[in-house]
């Protein structure tokens, strides 16, 4: 077995290749669905000495299987949002705790103590659905951060922006954290000078508004708090963990978590390299569902492990012929 807390105290390259190949060999031999799509591939641990030659899961498995590596129940299955009809990914988590650990570990690795922060959470379209893992997070960091003001908001602006100048007046530190186009909404409806407060964006217009480009988005958010950076998460139904940028849309990782990219003309070539291409996530957090995940996101990887998000994959084209860069 693995032991999850030496997961989380990683602090090296070196601890992070011999974490990652160990989960590997562990999932290869206790999950069904990702040992049978490495034996396609003729991938076996004893063949496997360096993170990008680990095969890594499409994503699309979460829509179709049950990707699990751990015999224990399902304490909770988050799940994707999707429109009517559509197949949504689902992610059977074994051991919540090792959840919580992961994005409150996160939360703190990059943002300090949460019981700094009046974590204002706006998030209307996560809320109105059941199994949002994005909502689970929030709703713990709230609860952590004993603010009396913390909390969400559906639809109800007004209160929403008494409470930030409230804040602002009162110069307590804030996290206003929101599904992109429920932070545009709220700036055309009023504008504000915030000093006090973080905006993080959670990406997504969800068919409420046209798609924009994360400049064009971030500037229009600057503008109308009145801020200089937006800060952004990169999480996902099929992740326990989350990468964050404080600005300019630039993402750091967790310790235990990891960027590497693929060839978007073969979906199997895991550069070595920093070269721009399909993001494949290493998150050891995944302990007891699969570790190796390729997204359909296409990503550019920079120094020290950050990276940006630049488009995504036409629908579920895995090879990436077809390329729709937002």
């Amino acid at each position: 077995m693995i032991n999850t807390k030496d997961i989380f105290n990683i602090t090296t390259e070196e601890a992070f290749k011999t974490h990652a190949l160990n989960v590997f060999k562990f999932q290869y031999e206790n999950n069904n669905v990702y040992r049978s799509f490495c034996d396609l591939l003729y991938k076996n641990p004893s063949d496997v000495t360096a993170l990008h030659q680990i095969p890594f899961l499409p994503i699309q498995f979460y829509k179709s299987h049950d990707v699990l590596s751990a015999n224990t129940p399902t304490e909770i299955t988050f799940s994707s949002s999707g429109t009517t009809g559509q197949i949504t990914s689902k992610h059977h988590v074994t051991n919540l705790k090792v959840y919580e650990d992961s994005f409150k570990k996160g939360f703190a690795h990059f943002y300090g103590n949460v019981e700094d922060y009046t974590i204002l959470a706006l998030l209307p379209n996560y809320l109105e659905r059941e199994g949002s893992s994005l909502v689970y997070m929030v709703d713990h960091l709230i609860k952590d951060s004993k603010q009396p003001k913390s909390g969400f908001y559906l639809n109800n602006l007004d209160e929403l922006k008494n409470t930030l100048l409230q804040l602002e007046d009162e110069g307590k530190k804030t996290l206003l954290i929101g599904v992109s186009f429920a932070l545009l909404d709220l700036v055309e409806r009023y504008q504000f000078n915030l000093k006090n407060t973080i905006i993080m964006e959670t990406g997504g217009m969800k068919g409420k508004r046209k798609e924009i480009i994360r400049e064009e988005l971030h500037q229009l958010l600057k503008s109308g708090f009145g801020v200089d950076q937006i800060h952004s998460e990169y999480g996902m139904t099929e992740l326990l963990s989350q990468a964050y940028s404080k600005g300019n849309g630039v993402f750091n990782c967790p310790p235990w978590m990891k960027i590497l990219t693929r060839d978007t003309e073969d979906a199997l070539t895991v550069f070595d390299t920093k070269k721009t291409g399909g993001i494949n996530v290493i998150d050891l957090a995944n302990i007891n569902s699969c570790a190796f995940i390729a997204t359909q996101d296409l990503g550019k990887p920079l120094d020290n492990g950050s990276f940006e998000v630049i488009g995504r994959f036409d629908n579920s084209d895995i090879r990436g012929c077809n390329l729709m860069v937002l």
